[in-house]
């Protein structure tokens, strides 16, 4: 199990390590970059469900608010003010993505899961939620926040932290440099 829910900038390091703070952002965005990969990969052996809808996907702008269902697979993106939304459905799973002043937000759900992502003024969101997951990402004032999670998981990353339930969650706010993973 691996957490860390403090910025890095509050851990303590000693004098001989030699790290700068530059140093330390570039390892914690290598390592939330391997860890995201790492999650989809472990993700995509778990399957994703049974039910057999056909993969719906909504997009706003053009549509201002855009919701999609077909069988049990369903979406919905709504954007305001030069926002981009989009939300992308398979099987039974479900999508919801918000975005506001600027924010940039992208979800997907698959087979039983509910992916959930909000933006804005310059943020940017994205929620997976893999085989029956429950994820939930929120972005704000530039940051980038990102919330895997699969069967029987679920992952939470926003401004004021991250939060990974069960075995194949993953969360990280790359602008406050938390993150967890694996449930804890």
């Amino acid at each position: 199990m691996f957490s860390a829910s403090l910025p890095f900038s509050t851990l303590r390091r000693s004098p001989q390590d030699g790290s700068s703070p530059r140093f330390v952002s570039r390892i914690s965005r290598a390592a939330a970059l391997l860890a995201v990969g790492g999650g989809v990969t472990s993700a995509a052996f778990l399957g994703t469900g049974v039910a057999g809808a056909a993969p719906v996907t909504c997009v706003s702008p053009p549509s201002v608010n855009d919701i999609q269902v077909d069988g049990f697979a369903s979406c919905g993106a709504k954007a305001t003010d030069a926002a981009r939304a989009s939300a992308t459905a398979t099987d039974s799973g479900t999508a919801v993505s918000v975005a506001e002043s600027g924010g940039n937000t992208s979800t997907l759900a698959t087979g039983y899961g509910t992916a959930l992502g909000a933006s804005r003024a310059g943020g940017t969101s994205y929620a997976g939620a893999l085989g029956g997951g429950i994820a939930h990402s929120w972005a704000d004032n530039g940051a980038t926040t990102i919330a895997i999670a699969g069967w029987g998981s679920g992952a939470t990353a926003e401004q004021a932290g991250v939060d990974c339930a069960g075995t194949w969650s993953l969360a990280v706010n790359l602008a406050s440099g938390q993150f967890c993973a694996l449930g804890s």
